[in-house]
This record gives C-alpha cells, sequence and structure tokens, in this order.
C-alpha cells in the first residue's frame, strides 16, 4: 500500500467512532495529561513553540489500542497546560512511509518550522526486519504554519546510510552549531552495539555523513534510540532510549530505559565526550523516548512518553478494553545542576490547583492521616526535617511511596496492573512531590534530582493520604482542576 484511499479514511472514522463509545465515562481517562481521543499514543514528536504556539506532535494510532499503522498526531496550546486537538499531520500514505511516520525533530528557521522524521517500510517476504527486509527513510518536510505542508521529500534514503549497521537507523533530531545544522540519528551496529550517527547540513535540504558522533560499550545496549542533544553552560547533554540494558539493583528496572549522559562535544572531531556515567532520565514504570526543545523564552522543556513497549506479560493497561492506551508525561522544564539532569514540572500548571490544606506531622513509629477526599487529581508536596528510620506514604488504592536505608521505593497492589515496584538510591531525602491523575502518578523527589512515572488504575480511592514510620515533615495538598 502506497497511498490511503477514501475507504481506509471511511474504516478509520467508523473505528474510531466505534472506540469513542467504549471511552465514555471511562473513570480512568485523565484529566490533565495528554492522551489519544481514541487508539494508541507512543513517542512525542516534533514538539516546538512557533509564532507563540506551542505544538506536541505524537505517534498515533487513531483506530487501535494495541498499535498499528502509526501517523503523526498533533495537538496545539497557547499556555501548555489547555490543549486542543487537531487533524492528523503526517500519514503513511506515500511509498517511503507506508509502514509507519516514525518518530523524528521539528526545527524553526526563517519563519518556517522543518520537521524530520523516519519513514518506515517494510518490504514483502521471509525477513526478521532486523538484518533485512528493513527501510527507515529520513524525511524533509517542511511548514509554514504547523498545520499545512509545503514539502515533504526524503533527504537521507535507507540505501544511503553508511556500511556496518542493521536496518535500524532512525529519530532524526536537527540542531544548529557554529552556523550550520546538524543531525542525530539513534542506530544498532551489526555488532549488537548502539551508536549515535552524526550528520551534517549547510541548508537543511542536503545532507553529509560525519561519522559516529557516540557509542556505547556492549553492557550499553544494542540499540540507541530517540537521540536528542543541547547545550547548557555547565555540560553538554545527550539523551537517548537505550535497549538491551541489564537491570541492576534500583537501576534500568524496566524492559526498555531512557536516559542522558553530561559532558562536552568536539565540533572538531564531530564526537561526543562523555563526562559522567549514564544516568536514568525516570526510575518508574511508565517512561520512554523523551524529546525536548527550547521554547520562545529560552526553557529546555522535555515532553515523554508515559507508556512503554513490550511490557507484556509483565504489566498492562485495562483502558485498552476501553479503546485507549497511554497518554504523555507533564512538559518538565530541564536544567543541569552541580552534575545532574534536573526535571521540574512546568509552573503553568499551577494554575490548576485548588483547595489547598497542609498539616506539620511528627511520627515516632506510628501513623498520621491528611485527609484527602479527592485523590483522582491532586498535588501533594512534602518537605521532610528528618527520617529517623523510615517513611512511608499510602495514597490512591494501593500504592506506597516508601523511604527507607537509602532507598525510594515505588510500589502499587493490584491497582497497578503488574506494576510491582521500582526504586532508586537516593543519599538523603529532602522532598517528595507528587501529581496524581486519575490513572498516573509522577513523583518528583529533591526538586526533581529523580522523577518516577507510573500508570495506576484504582477501582477504590481512600479519603485519607496515610503517613507511617519515624519522621518529622510538612505536607501541603492541592485539589487540580481538569484541563481537558
Amino acid at each position: 500500500m502506497t497511498e490511503l484511499d477514501q475507504t481506509y479514511w471511511n474504516q478509520l472514522a467508523q473505528v474510531q467512532s466505534e472506540l469513542s463509545q467504549k471511552i465514555i465515562n471511562d473513570p480512568w481517562r485523565l484529566t490533565y495529561h495528554q492522551m489519544p481521543v481514541t487508539g494508541w499514543m507512543n513517542d512525542p514528536n516534533g514538539a516546538v513553540q512557533f509564532d507563540g504556539v506551542y505544538h506536541l506532535y505524537h505517534q498515533y494510532v487513531p483506530d487501535n489500542p494495541d498499535g498499528g499503522l502509526v501517523h503523526w498526531g498533533h495537538k496545539t496550546s497557547t499556555d501548555m497546560v489547555h490543549f486542543k486537538e487537531e487533524e492528523l499531520f503526517l500519514s503513511p500514505d506515500k511509498p517511503y512511509n507506508k509502514d509507519g511516520v516514525y518518530s523524528g525533530s521539528a526545527f524553526v528557521k526563517d519563519d518556517e518550522i522543518h520537521f524530520f522524521y523516519t519513514g518506515n517500510v517494510k518490504n514483502p517476504g521471509d525477513h526478521d526486519y532486523t538484518f533485512s527486509g528493513r527501510e527507515q527513510n529520513t524525511v524533509h518536510v517542511v511548514s509554514k504554519d504547523g498545520f499545512t505542508i509545503e514539502l515533504e521529500e526524503v533527504v537521507i534514503p535507507h540505501e544511503d546510510y553508511p556500511e556496518g549497521f542493521t536496518d535500524h537507523i532512525r529519530d532524526p533530531k536537527v540542531f544548529e552549531k557554529n552556523g550550520m545544522y546538524y543531525m542525530v540519528l539513534g542506530a544498532r551496529a551489526l555488532n549488537h552495539r548502539g551508536k549515535i550517527l552524526l550528520y551534517s547540513s549547510s541548508d537543511l535540504y542536503k545532507w553529509e555523513y560525519e561519522g559516529v558522533f557516540a557509542e556505547g560499550e556492549k553492557e550499553m545496549g544494542y540499540m540507541w534510540e530517540c537521540p536528542d542533544f543541547f547545550e547548557t553552560e555547565e555540560a553538554d547533554v545527550l539523551i537517548f532510549s537505550p535497549q538491551g540494558l541489564k537491570a541492576t539493583a534500583h537501576q534500568y528496572e524496566n524492559t526498555h530505559n531512557a536516559g542522558y549522559y553530561l559532558g562536552k562535544a568536539d565540533w572538531k572531531k564531530l564526537k561526543f565526550n562523555s563526562e559522567s556515567s549514564f544516568k536514568e532520565l525516570d526510575s518508574g514504570f511508565d517512561f520512554y523516548a523523551p524529546q525536548t526543545f527550547e521554547d520562545e523564552s529560552g526553557r529546555r522543556i522535555l515532553w515523554g512518553w508515559m507508556g512503554l513497549g513490550d511490557t507484556t506479560p509483565e504489566y498492562s493497561n485495562p483502558t485498552v478494553a476501553r479503546g485507549w492506551q497511554h497518554a504523555m508525561t507533564l512538559p518538565r522544564e530541564l536544567s543541569v545542576e552541580n552534575g545532574k539532569l534536573m526535571q521540574r514540572p512546568l509552573k503553568e500548571y499551577e494554575m490548576l490547583r485548588d483547595n489547598h490544606t497542609d498539616v506539620q506531622i511528627s511520627l515516632n513509629n506510628e501513623s498520621a492521616a491528611m485527609e484527602a477526599l479527592n485523590q483522582k487529581a491532586f498535588e501533594l508536596k512534602v518537605t521532610i526535617d528528618s527520617v529517623d528510620s523510615n517513611l512511608s506514604i499510602s495514597l490512591k488504592e494501593d500504592t506506597v511511596l516508601s523511604y527507607d536505608n537509602k532507598v525510594f521505593t515505588l510500589s502499587h497492589g493490584p491497582s497497578g496492573y503488574g506494576r510491582s515496584e521500582r526504586s532508586v538510591e537516593i543519599s538523603d531525602l529532602h522532598t517528595i512531590h507528587v501529581l496524581a491523575d486519575t490513572s498516573s502518578l509522577e513523583i518528583f523527589l529533591n526538586d526533581g534530582e529523580h522523577v518516577l512515572s507510573t500508570r495506576v488504575y484504582p477501582k477504590v480511592e481512600k479519603d485519607r493520604i496515610h503517613f507511617t514510620g519515624s519522621a518529622t515533615l510538612f505536607a501541603e495538598k492541592w485539589d487540580l482542576n481538569p484541563s481537558i
């Protein structure tokens, strides 16, 4: 199939209509997180601010909550809190993208948005689609407004990629440095090592291969997806999503992971030199394929997919039966501070706050409760003065946040639908900041030093938040009004 005829669009509309009926009155629909209208959502793509409007594009399968033929969905906002659903931006209707409009990025130049994405093609035959049978073309799209397309063309066809790699080369991210444009692409080498390739251009239309920008040892996985690069005053940041990391104590516990190196790019040798160990961006159950952009005020903002592929049979999402699956994290402002990449929820979301309550709590091997009549959508900020032995916080239906022996742990009961426990080492815990929605939690520790994101599906909401252990703390809670 190289064109999507009217029959396809009619069938898609019919399926979407059927799915939307399942979604009506779904108690797990989110109230202030971005999610699919129907069907499946994954990677954030083309994140950009243009003429004052924020655009979020994303991987989208409107007619199947289990995934399928991928389009680019599109949402817009003027405040990063209230978003409008737009028409599909890109669809797999060309020979070079017929099996999916895969991930990519956006770059603003001369009052135009330049998009770059991976066009996925699976050739017929007996193929494994890793070492043979797959084409992943780098495609350039030009738009004057973020809605309409002026130009769409292949700029790096699959056959022009360098030798020594599998068919998995994808996810272009473009940036400017020293008057040149650069593109990083994620790749899987034939020796099963993840690498990031670098291309250069003087005009965004013609691209030349410069070599391997960054690569890992065997223990760093077989494929590096969704690369991202940006500079800060303290360090350069290289973000990617490695596949194939082995889990260690309190690290890399998911099927696939996402994280970063801090270091410095050598623009003479065109190499990234890491000056830190690889650090996870999010240690929760549901986070992958993040993408950053710089907005018009100069903030570096990150979107993440609040989901993960290849999780079955470990854990699942019951919303599939209701016609939809997955969501985006809240957008996070990034900064490098004292050798760490800090992540904080955007201040704009404070406009949703309502019904503030607070309590001072001192525990000595005992429990205390904070009234929380609304545990569907709320914000909780806990400032810890001291923890003598341990501290646990029980919220939602059966979710527990605990800190003991310098380890913070997120655990779920049945409401996790297979999500059991994730943990992170943290030597001194000062703050716990929770942003809870109807079926999600994002937990920021020590002002964004560590983050854990998770989906959770409670059937019963408690009317109290319980604190147990030996600790002194101050807790604040707000109800959060819907933005959708």
